[in-house]
């Protein structure tokens, strides 16, 4: 980290501890990685987000205690289904009634901004199924909720179940049917559909993650680690062994790659959007917005995009396409 000092420019808004699972540090370390970075950064806490990412099971009175003791004021947990059996599906070690409780544990011990991941899409999975996932969401109250499809990965043996024909994935009219679900419940909730798999209570949104999503740099510890300075793009190696012992010589193990104008364009239109608001057509050189508003014509007359001139985003029916159309918006190499 100290090693890296000077190339996080102004000071940090946020901090995000995960990937892996970060809950399972214990008191003392959690305390040592603040300091820390108290040291190294100065950082003003009361005024940033800290999160940390948590699995359900781990949340403890012990945990919880531990976490009053640094600036962590954001939990993000991973209940991804309150269906045991669904659970037991993805190897997931919690039970739905964890969830619940690690939800209390954390109230009664202030934290006041829990977001949770839920995941739909699972083989024989029911729109009534997803329902009752949702509503029961809805029910613990958290300040954000991240929802996926479930993704089979190749290399995984999720996809091997896929390639043998023992799961069979959901159908497009049925994923269309659940996330219209999703939208429509959270809406009717209280909750901003402010990012395509991100809804939050008012004010609650995402400071972290949304820095991905508006070209904030960000700068990233730890083996696979990825950092982004506006110009540069950055990945540490993920072998931790490696990573450890090229920290202990003094050497940062990384690759970079520049970004120039047509990759920040196109990065622009993976990121910024899949938000709300959309792509900024005013910060967009003038070469880019005339490429990307011919492109989009035909989308906005279709109704899967709208434009009011500064801004440009997709809508609902867009969103059940946005690959295709991110896709299409990219400039050709």
């Amino acid at each position: 980290m100290e090693m890296r000092k000077d190339e996080l420019q102004g000071s940090l808004s946020t901090v995000y501890i995960g990937g892996g699972t970060p809950s399972l540090l214990s008191a003392e370390n959690m305390q040592r990685i603040f300091l820390y970075i108290n040291k190294v950064y100065a950082p003003d806490w009361d005024s940033m987000e800290v999160t940390m990412e948590c699995n359900p099971d781990d949340v403890t009175k012990e945990f919880c205690m531990g976490l009053r003791l640094t600036p962590i004021n954001r939990v993000s947990m991973g209940a991804q289904t309150f269906s045991d059996s669904r659970l037991k599906f993805i190897h997931r070690r919690h039970n739905s009634s964890e969830v619940f409780k690690a939800m209390k544990l954390l109230r009664e011990h202030g934290i006041g901004n829990v977001s949770i991941d839920l995941m739909f899409g699972f083989p024989n999975e029911t729109p009534s199924d997803w329902t009752s996932d949702v509503d029961t969401a809805i029910s613990l109250r958290p300040e954000h909720i991240s929802a996926y499809s479930l993704q089979y990965e190749e290399g995984t043996p999720l996809y091997r179940m896929l390639s043998e024909g023992k799961v069979k994935e959901i159908d497009d009219e049925l994923y269309r049917k659940m996330y219209a679900t999703l939208c429509e419940k959270l809406s009717e909730a209280g909750y901003e559909h402010y990012e395509i798999s991100n809804f939050a209570l008012p004010g609650r949104r995402s400071r972290h993650n949304s820095s991905y999503w508006h070209n904030v740099p960000y700068i990233g510890f730890g083996a696979s680690a990825h950092s982004y300075s506006g110009h540069c793009r950055s990945w540490n190696v993920s072998n931790l062994e490696k990573y450890i012992s090229s920290i202990e010589n003094g050497v940062r193990p990384a690759q970079s790659e520049y970004i120039d104008g047509q990759t920040h364009y196109d990065d622009m239109v993976m990121t910024a959007l899949r938000t709300k608001e959309g792509i900024s057509l005013d910060d967009m050189p003038e070469k880019y917005r005339r490429y990307i508003m011919a492109t989009a014509d035909k989308y906005i007359k279709a109704g899967e995009m709208k434009c009011d001139g500064h801004w440009l985003s997709l809508t609902i029916d867009g969103i059940f396409v946005s690959d295709m159309i991110m896709s299409d918006l990219m400039m050709p190499d």
